[in-house]
């Protein structure tokens, strides 16, 4: 690692540590009438390009501020539209989905061995009940949890990094941001804090331009990094 040794690192949580998609594939396979895959996949991509468009739109100020919960119940109402479920029940099943992802292989052991030498914060886009939800569905290993719900923004605005950086007590060149998304990591570059992407299939590769201090396979591949640094 070009840089001293971090003094926490900060996680992104939805596709870095837990499979969102499949999460959310699953409550649409749970639907009735159970959608085929291809419909799946039709509908998975409805309900990603719902709550892309709705952060967007807040984050432009083009709609006030609605935390995950929200975003996930109006995501869920369309798809389950679309997929011809009727009753509210449907509704709500598939918007409890959202907070019932799994975690990848590497992530419980990944953040156990980072654990050991760094204190963890996890900060993530989802509300502060969903991400207490998530975090006991996925076994997740945190000292602090962040929800951008206390910044009434979602990422990559700067003031949700700034959260990381206020609780950690540290200046942000001395936490390391570690995601999945190329656009998160690029975010949080932007305040100053260093970052480290993760290889995930459904997360944002870097772009050439991208220049990230670390590039893991996954945890255990980042934990030997830093081990070696």
């Amino acid at each position: 690692m070009p840089v001293p040794q971090p003094d926490a690192l900060v996680f992104d949580v939805l596709g870095t540590l837990v499979d969102e998609p499949a999460g959310i594939r699953s409550g649409i396979r749970g639907l009735s009438p159970a959608p085929d895959d291809a419909a799946a996949e039709r509908l998975l991509g409805l309900w990603q390009r719902r709550i892309a468009r709705e952060q967007a739109r807040i984050a432009d100020g083009e709609r006030p501020y609605r935390n995950s919960a929200a975003l996930d119940r109006e995501a869920a109402e369309e798809v389950a539209e679309a997929a011809g479920a009727d009753g509210t029940g449907a509704v709500e099943a598939l918007a409890r989905s959202a907070r019932r992802l799994p975690p990848w292989p590497d992530t419980a052991d990944g953040l156990a061995r980072l654990a050991e030498r760094f204190p963890l914060i996890g900060l993530s886009n989802a509300g502060r009940t969903t991400l207490l939800e998530l975090n006991a569905h996925a076994g997740l290993r945190w000292h602090l949890a962040v929800s951008t719900e206390d910044a009434r923004a979602y990422k990559p605005s700067p003031e949700v990094y700034a959260l990381a950086v206020a609780d950690a007590g540290s200046p942000p060149e001395r936490l390391l941001m570690v995601a999945a998304h190329a656009w998160d990591l690029r975010g949080a570059q932007r305040l100053g804090m260093r970052t480290a992407y993760v290889h995930r299939p459904v997360g944002d590769p870097p772009a050439a331009s991208d220049r990230f201090d670390l590039y893991a396979e996954d945890l255990n591949d980042l934990a030997d990094q830093l081990d070696k640094a």
